[in-house]
């Protein structure tokens, strides 16, 4: 670091792990495993949706964006854990550690978007299935992917503007194994109001506004197939296990942004396992819930590993 009067010039952030020594181990080998089956289950749905041409419908698009998503969340976190946690401590050069916070950040905002979009294409499928096939197509899927990326960046380029008026005049350590917005505010010497509430507003917009979308599309749902004596519960069973795997994206990391942002001070334990929580378990989870369990998706795995043709034609809905 350079002194610069009574501020100090970051050049670097010193990440630390807060994790007790003894169970550094485990830590290290659960997210080691985690990252393999994480890659491994994404890298296979993307590979079969891709090869597979009977697949090219919206809701496969969806989930082939899902894959490439969890990947991206899992390379951007786990590998720098991991070196953090071996390592005992990293330096992170300023801009990497900016690099960073807004992948994380645009990832998971991403993700949030295409939960929502995923409970909507259900929703209408279940509810309005006459409508489905014009209402919900690749076309329009695409422009919504396209669409919530750019709103992603634009709602997230606080982080760049901001960190760059961010000064620092007592510590560049940061007591996670990831570089994260929150945190590199409170080491810092500012106003932290003025940098933590537009955090806060973008969480609402980008978080908590498709939560509520995704909560009303399965509520709404639930009520339809409730009325379906053959399917109904089978379909209810499914809509469960997506609403476990939302609540575990969801809730850690709206209560990450949101608390800090409202003046929380959250304790490191408890921050760190609710970023972590919402990072690295959903992206093993949602190849598992989204697609392997999906008939069609089993069908062409089975189908790439055996090399047996099947003619079973695929419904797309």
């Amino acid at each position: 670091m350079k002194m610069s009067n009574a501020t100090t010039m970051v050049l670097e952030f010193i990440l630390q792990c807060a994790i007790e020594s003894n169970q550094k181990t485990v830590m290290i080998c659960a997210l080691a495993f985690i990252y393999f089956v994480c890659m491994f289950g994404n890298l296979l749905v993307i590979l079969v949706i891709t090869l597979n041409p009977q697949l090219y419908a919206p809701m496969y698009l969806y989930i082939g964006t899902l894959a490439v998503i969890d990947l991206a969340n899992s390379s951007i976190l786990i590998p720098k854990m991991l070196s953090a946690l071996l390592l005992g401590s990293s330096v992170v050069p300023y801009a990497a550690c900016m690099l960073q916070m807004f992948l994380m950040a645009h990832v998971e905002e991403m993700e949030s978007y295409l939960l929502a979009f995923m409970a909507f294409d259900r929703y209408v499928a279940i509810v309005y299935p006459l409508r489905y096939p014009s209402a919900i197509t690749n076309k329009n899927a695409a422009i919504g992917v396209l669409v919530s990326n750019i709103f992603g960046i634009i709602f997230k380029s606080y982080i760049l503007i901001a960190v760059s008026e961010l000064s620092f005049c007592g510590t560049n350590i940061i007591p996670f194994c990831f570089c994260d917005y929150p945190t590199v505010v409170h080491i810092s010497c500012s106003e932290q109001p003025k940098y933590l509430l537009p955090m806060s507003a973008s969480v609402v917009a980008s978080g908590v506004f498709p939560l509520v979308l995704v909560l009303l599309s399965y509520s709404r749902i639930a009520i339809e197939v409730l009325r379906i004596s053959s399917t109904g519960s089978k379909i209810f069973s499914t809509c469960l296990t997506h609403l476990l795997v939302v609540g575990l994206f969801y809730i850690p990391l709206l209560l990450s942004y949101l608390l800090p942002g409202a003046g929380v001070k959250l304790s490191t334990e408890a921050y760190n396992a609710m970023v972590i929580v919402g990072n690295v378990l959903p992206p093993m989870l949602n190849p598992i819930i989204y697609s392997f369990r999906n008939k069609e998706i089993k069908v062409c795995i089975h189908r790439l590993f055996t090399g047996k043709r099947n003619q079973a034609s695929v419904n797309h809905d």
